[in-house]
């Protein structure tokens, strides 16, 4: 049985951090930052939210427009690499919020690709007649693995939360999800764990990233990726309705439209004022693009990632 999109759901801090407040602490400039990136601001978690606080507002609000109760759902799982803790899994603290019962839940770690991995597992517990409701959450809160004196990432990096509730159907609903890796390209992007031993433990904490090399494997990877994916289904670009890509970079994103030979009207962006949210950004543009209007029953959706690992992958919709 296939699985389809019951209910989507996101939360953004209200918190903003704008270039021109950038300015202020790192030397950069809001046409520098738009000019390479297309982002104008990004939400900032405050003290006293974190992955849990952000990933339960987001799956409230996706169980509602699902219809659906927490104590239905069979799975959560949660993709995110920034919990508070190494365990218990921000899954298994979301499920102590929503509900009483002992829902199995576990996170996927893929970096900015998360949200696409962990819709690929839920696909497959679903289309397998094991669960009927699954609970999907994207959240992330990367600001805090950025140095606050590196302009190359600090610019880039917002905080927030994506939800979907994935319910066995009839008809329609995900395609086929499409899933790659390479951990070679591993010293490219990524954040090392506090140490336990050092004077100064996050001295080698913070998130590194060489940004040119990264742009250059995404863009190439992404559209290979997209390409293959409607080729799976004997597809040409002129059939999907909405490209929904993961909001790292607006040149990424512009990029990988070109090889889809797609408008920019018809590719969901919220770039500009969340900023990279890691594994939250793909749910968080589907569900503003549900809410708004512009992704109606019956369009078809293509979903694609890009994250550290190198990790990516896409998912082909009927919604």
């Amino acid at each position: 049985m296939p699985s389809v999109i019951a209910g989507t759901g996101h939360y953004l801090p209200a918190q903003r951090l704008t270039n021109t407040m950038l300015e202020q602490r790192v030397e950069t400039s809001h046409e520098w930052i738009v000019e390479r990136t297309g982002i104008h601001e990004r939400r900032i978690a405050k003290d006293s939210e974190n992955t849990v606080t952000m990933g339960v507002a987001a799956a409230r609000q996706a169980l509602q427009a699902a219809h659906l109760h927490a104590d239905d759902i069979d799975l959560i799982i949660v993709a995110t690499t920034s919990g508070d803790y190494a365990f218990p899994s921000v899954a298994c603290e979301i499920q102590a919020q929503l509900t009483t019962n002992s829902t199995p839940a576990f996170d996927v770690g893929a970096a900015c690709a998360g949200f696409i991995f962990a819709l690929s597992v839920a696909d497959q517990y679903i289309c397998a007649g094991t669960y009927r409701h699954i609970l999907v959450i994207g959240t992330d809160v990367l600001s805090r693995f950025c140095n606050p004196e590196d302009r190359n990432t600090i610019v880039l990096f917002g905080d927030g939360a994506g939800a979907v509730v994935l319910s066995a159907g009839d008809e329609g609903g995900i395609l086929s999800t499409h899933l790659y890796s390479a951990g070679e390209f591993a010293n490219l992007l990524g954040v090392k764990h506090a140490s336990r031993t050092s004077a100064d433990p996050l001295a080698e904490a913070w998130m590194f990233m060489q940004g040119r090399e990264v742009f250059k494997v995404a863009v190439t990877k992404l559209s290979e990726l997209v390409i293959e994916t409607l080729a799976a289904h004997q597809l040409t670009p002129a059939a999907i309705d909405w490209l929904v890509p993961h909001q790292a970079n607006m040149r990424i994103i512009s990029a990988t439209a070109k090889k889809l030979e797609l408008p920019l009207t018809q590719v969901v962006t919220t770039l500009a004022y969340t900023g990279n949210t890691s594994a939250a950004s793909v749910p968080i543009a589907l569900d503003t693009a549900i809410r708004d209007g512009r992704i109606q029953r019956g369009h078809k959706l293509l979903l694609e990632a890009f994250g550290g690992g190198f990790a990516w992958g896409s998912a082909l919709i009927d919604y």
